[in-house]
Parts: C-alpha cells; sequence; structure tokens
C-alpha cells in the first residue's frame, strides 16, 4: 500500500506502463495527468479527511482505469458549492476543489461504506487503442 501520493501516483504509471507500454507515450498528455491527479487527491484526501488508508487498488478493465482508495472515515467527501471567482478570491480557506474535480475528470465515481470507513472508486477512460 502506497504511503503517500507520490507513491500511489508511482503505482498507477507503472500499472499504465506495464499494460500499454509506449503506447501510453501516444496518448494526449491531459489523459495520464488526469489520471495522476485524481490518484494523488483520493490518497491525499484518505489520509486528511479519511483518518488514515486503508486500502488502495488499481486496475485496468475494459471500461478504463478503476482506482479503488479506503479510508478510516464514514464521512462521504464534501460536496463544494459551484461558487463564482468573486467568492473563492474572498474566500479565507484553502482547498476543497479537489473532490469537484474528481468528480469532473473521472468517468464515474462511487461511494461504498464498509466496516471502519469507506471505498471510494472512480473509473478513468483510457484511450481507444487497437
Amino acid at each position: 500500500m502506497p504511503q503517500n501520493a507520490a507513491a500511489a501516483r508511482g503505482i498507477v504509471s507503472e500499472l499504465l506502463a506495464e499494460r500499454f507500454g509506449a503506447a501510453v507515450a501516444q496518448w494526449p498528455a491531459h489523459v495520464v495527468d488526469d489520471m495522476l491527479l485524481v490518484t494523488s487527491e483520493l490518497v491525499t484526501n484518505a489520509f486528511r479527511h479519511g483518518g488514515r488508508l486503508t486500502s488502495f487498488e488499481t486496475e485496468v478493465t475494459g471500461d478504463g482505469l478503476r482506482i479503488t482508495v479506503g479510508d478510516a472515515s464514514t464521512e462521504r467527501p464534501a460536496e463544494s458549492p459551484d461558487v463564482g471567482p468573486e467568492v473563492r478570491a474572498r474566500a479565507a480557506r484553502i482547498g476543497g476543489y479537489g473532490w469537484p474535480l474528481v468528480r469532473l475528470l473521472a468517468e464515474g465515481v462511487s461511494i461504498s461504506p464498509v466496516p471502519g470507513g469507506k471505498r471510494i472508486t472512480v473509473l478513468m477512460a483510457l484511450p481507444a487503442h487497437p
């Protein structure tokens, strides 16, 4: 299990390299960047808001890249309201944009309660490949 977000990104990068090899270099740059950003957000939130990371799984399926992160909190991620730039500029708190980014970038997101916490599973689309 990764000890931090950087290690989790490394696991995802290795999986993509093992599964798709040199083809990954042909993908639009944002595809891998988005996958790594979502990975970072999920793992960071597990440590920051979920008490600790309890599980981490990645797999390539026929639907895309599936990333599952477990944490020790039963609380669902906070839904930030969509606010305009003038409100954001006055806001004193930093953060709160990671979960909306995850929801925006992922093809699908599910949250499942498990004993002692929850699991968040996201599906990231993969480019078509021959």
